[in-house]
């Protein structure tokens, strides 16, 4: 792409095609609040407890090629690789949260090295960095523009606290505040594995509880970070009902008195299963308090171009 055409384009789609980042310093929080020694020490090369180990080790040599991962909408509060990091909790509060990830061609079922992987969700309250003044928590309401493209529930109730800018789909909102919560990219080691440490979800009004996820392949890591290459995949992680019902009786999860879309409501899920993005979890069904381990693995073109963004 030429200088001429980079000007013309959208700053954010610029920044897909040369990727400046930050570099996070080495000392990144740890996740707080009920259960976070479970998350602490759990990246996939550090030992581990029991539970984060049997979760860790679910491929093999034997592993079979996977259908290509879905494409989903980006959302509207994407912020282009801000923080190159694992830990991405910051301060937030919430069930600590570690997410095994691979990356494979899903033609060849090679595993894709040194890809760059993006994750960005919401607070335990349904908030997203960056985008603070958009929504709003405890329960108030807020509902990002990844809703349902009518502008409704699915129960057909109006949202409230709709950001401007559009009423669905993945028109992209400019940030509205410095704060990176809960936002990170990192690079697959040589089995195309990257691990993260956050903290499980919360919802808002529109959506079921989700992570959103964008792999970048064939570009180059330098000391400022990540530069060049394409976004081969644009997608989603979600939950089990059974998982999210059991955060809902813990804090500060507890406290939102926002309505919950389920994971059969969603219309951005397409209740394919693994291949649509649902993770496989586990965790101590009676103390889910004490953590959570997600893993899935991702099939993608490594030659696609998958934005997935409006203008």
């Amino acid at each position: 792409m030429t200088g001429n055409q980079q000007g013309n384009e959208p700053k954010h789609r610029r920044d897909l095609t040369r990727r400046k980042v930050v570099v996070a310093g080495a000392g990144a929080a740890v996740a707080v609040g009920a259960g976070a020694a479970l998350a602490s020490g759990a990246f996939a090369d550090e030992t581990t407890d029991s539970a984060s180990a049997s979760a860790s080790s679910t491929s093999s040599s034997a592993e079979t090629c996977y259908k290509l991962t879905s494409e989903t909408t980006e959302g509207p509060y994407y912020i282009d690789a801000d923080k190159i990091r694992r830990d991405i909790t910051e301060d937030k509060e919430g069930i600590p949260l570690v997410l095994n990830l691979k990356v494979i061609d899903a033609e060849t079922c090679k595993p894709i090295a040194n890809a760059a992987v993006d994750i960005w969700h919401c607070d335990a309250l349904g908030i997203y960095s960056g985008y603070e003044s958009m929504s709003s928590g405890g329960g108030g309401g807020g509902m990002p523009t990844d809703a349902p493209s009518d502008g409704a529930t699915p129960t057909g109730e109006p949202p409230s606290g709709a950001p401007s800018g559009g009423t669905g789909g993945s028109i992209h909102e400019e940030p509205t505040d410095d704060e990176r919560y809960l936002r990170g990219t990192w690079k697959t080691d040589k089995h195309g594995k990257v691990t993260f440490k956050t903290i499980f979800p919360g919802w808002y009004q529109g959506r079921c509880v989700h992570i959103h996820t964008k792999v970048h392949v064939n570009g180059e890591w330098t000391d400022a970070g990540y530069e060049g290459g394409n976004t081969c995949h644009t997608g989603q992680f979600f939950f089990s009902e059974e998982s999210v019902l059991a955060s809902a009786e813990v804090e500060p999860y507890s406290t939102s008195t926002t309505t919950r879309t389920t994971l059969t409501e969603d219309t951005i899920y397409d209740q394919s299963g693994t291949a649509g993005g649902l993770l496989k979890l586990k965790y101590d069904k009676k103390h889910i308090a004490k953590g959570v381990v997600g893993s899935i693995t991702m099939g993608v073109d490594p030659d696609a171009e998958n934005d997935n963004t409006t203008m």
